[in-house]
């Protein structure tokens, strides 16, 4: 198994496909949304959708696994929190995806305004 190793600060391609995977769903989406206000309890998260506390449970997992967010011990419930810093850094990569197609396009439209050559008759 190769291990993936990524400048300090950056995600590594599989961290990346984590995250990404993660937001891709609605309601993890929301749950992030909702985590990031505040701390949020698994029951209370539970009782927001039309699914089982189980079927919840698994959603944050799967967000706890990308370090979308952390549970915390909170007496007998367990608290979420969302991830404010993996947020930024998808938006850090996003920015960078961003940046690239803006260059290219910039490249083509400069490529476009270029006068034609002559053509010969």
């Amino acid at each position: 198994m190769v291990v993936q190793r990524a400048p300090q600060g950056q995600l590594t391609d599989d961290e990346v496909d984590r995250i990404f995977r993660a937001l891709a769903d609605r309601t993890r989406r929301d749950i992030v949304r909702r985590t990031l206000v505040g701390e949020v309890s698994v029951s209370a998260l539970a009782r927001s959708y039309a699914m089982s506390f189980a079927a919840v449970q698994k959603h944050v997992a799967v967000l706890e696994g990308a370090g979308l967010v952390t549970k915390l011990p909170h007496g007998r419930e367990r608290l979420v929190r969302g991830n404010p810093e993996a947020i930024v850094r998808a938006q850090v990569l996003l920015d960078q995806f961003e940046a690239l197609w803006r260059d290219r396009v910039a490249r083509l439209d400069a490529l476009l305004a270029e006068d034609p050559p002559p053509t010969s008759t």
